[in-house]
């Protein structure tokens, strides 16, 4: 309970997703995390973060002309400014939910590496 007051202080704010019900979403600005309970009544996250688009969770997808985030048919770019929200949102949450860095669902990757799609 008490990670999660500090989620809430530190300004994250709880959403509800179809079909996601039974996971915790929260939400900082249009960055997003799901996350989902431990053994010792922590939480752990479920998905990489992401970004909203649409007021839905989001796929970061590498193509050729650069990075997206997407949901069903509509495409946002991914700018340097939204990678540098998200990295900031992964950091704090990890700071806040006492989870390691190693975690490949918590590494939110650079935009400078491509992957044609």
């Amino acid at each position: 309970m008490r990670v999660v007051e500090r989620l809430f202080g530190a300004g994250f704010r709880p959403i509800a997703i179809p079909p996601y019900e039974s996971a915790l979403i929260l939400r900082k600005g249009e960055c997003v995390a799901v996350l989902g309970p431990v053994e010792n009544g922590g939480l752990k996250l479920l998905a990489p973060v992401t970004f909203l688009v649409d007021g839905n969770l989001s796929v970061r997808l590498k193509k050729s002309s650069g990075d997206v985030f997407v949901w069903k048919q509509k495409e946002v770019a991914a700018t340097g400014e939204m990678l540098r929200q998200l990295e900031e949102f992964r950091v704090e949450l990890v700071r806040i939910l006492g989870v390691g860095e190693s975690s490949s669902l918590l590494k939110v990757e650079s935009s400078t590496e491509r992957e044609d799609f």
